[in-house]
């Protein structure tokens, strides 16, 4: 079967959350760590993290329903290890359970892994406009390299905790 036939990732849409402000309340996630070697992971532990994840949310019926809104976050808090934060409607037995909990300013950018640095500066650049200040980034990628292959683009979108 060639990639574009492929149901894998949904089709994103930038203006669903870019510039728009999240208020979570104890919004579950799954969390799984990989290692990292100066903030790049390997790209086998992630896809092996996040099908663990998948299957233990599939199991305990915890799948968020509408594929456009599934978030799949990574939080890097060193640059050793980054974490993986998979979203859930409950708690799942069998999984490492957290709940995020903050205001959230979305941003969506498009380029490459290694761009991250340079688009978490310009976020910052227009926070401090605001007058905000990001206490901590996640960033959710919406395509997998086959599906950002497919639709032509790489979108991520950046998570500011303000």
């Amino acid at each position: 079967m060639k990639i574009e036939d492929q149901e894998c990732c949904p089709e994103f849409d930038p203006a669903k959350w870019d510039k728009k402000t999240f208020q979570w309340e104890n919004k579950h996630f799954l969390k799984e760590s990989i290692p990292t070697i100066f903030h790049i992971p390997f790209p086998a532990t992630i896809g092996k993290r996040i099908t663990k994840m998948m299957e233990l949310a599939d199991k305990a019926e915890a799948n968020i329903p509408d594929k456009t809104d599934a978030l799949v976050l990574f939080r890097d808090p060193s640059a050793f290890r980054s974490e993986i934060l998979y979203s859930v409607t409950k708690t799942v037995d069998g999984a490492t359970n957290t709940d995020v909990t903050g205001t959230y300013a979305a941003r969506v950018f498009e380029g490459s892994y290694n761009s991250i640095p340079k688009h978490m500066k310009t976020m910052q650049k227009e926070l401090q406009a605001e007058g905000k200040t990001a206490k901590d980034v996640m960033v959710h990628y919406a395509y997998c390299p086959g599906c950002a292959k497919k639709y032509g683009h790489n979108y991520m979108i950046l998570f500011a905790e303000v």
